[in-house]
C-alpha cells in the first residue's frame, strides 16, 4: 500500500511537472504569436494609412487641353483645359508647373495634348504628358 502512495506521489509530481513545462510553451507560443499577428495587422494598417495619405497628398487627374503657351525660363506651360471632373473644376486657361523638362522642348504651342495633372506643395504640376489623339 505504501508503494502505491508514492507512485500516486510521483505521478502527481509528474503530472504537475508536464503541466507547468507545457504551460510555458504554451504561454511562449502565445506571445511570439501575438506579436506576429499584431505586427501583420499593424503593418497593413500602416501601409493603407501611407496609401491613403499619398494618394490624397498626390491623386493624378487625366486630362485633355491645348498648350497656349511655352515658358521655357520658368519651366511652366499655359493650357486651355476642358473640365476635369475628378477635382470638380471647370474648363479654363491655366499655368503649369512641369515636372519633366524635357516638355518644353518636346510640345509646341498649338498642341492638342493629354495630360495628367498632380498637386504637390500646393501647386497643379504636369507629370505627364502626350499628344492627343
Amino acid at each position: 500500500m505504501l508503494m502505491i502512495q508514492l507512485t500516486t506521489i510521483d505521478f502527481l509530481n509528474s503530472f504537475e511537472e508536464f503541466f507547468m513545462k507545457l504551460s510555458k510553451h504554451l504561454f511562449a507560443f502565445l506571445l511570439v504569436f501575438s506579436a506576429a499577428w499584431f505586427t501583420t495587422v499593424y503593418a497593413q494598417d500602416k501601409h493603407d494609412s501611407h496609401a491613403d495619405a499619398m494618394s490624397a497628398v498626390s491623386a493624378s487627374h487625366m486630362v485633355e487641353g491645348e498648350i497656349k503657351k511655352i515658358n521655357r525660363e520658368n519651366k511652366k506651360m499655359t493650357i486651355k483645359h476642358g473640365d476635369i471632373k475628378s477635382l470638380d473644376m471647370p474648363g479654363m486657361t491655366m499655368v503649369f508647373q512641369i515636372r519633366d523638362t524635357s516638355f518644353l522642348e518636346t510640345f509646341k504651342a498649338g498642341d492638342k495634348v493629354k495630360f495628367v495633372i498632380e498637386k504637390l506643395d500646393g501647386a497643379f504640376v504636369v507629370t505627364s504628358m502626350q499628344l492627343a489623339d
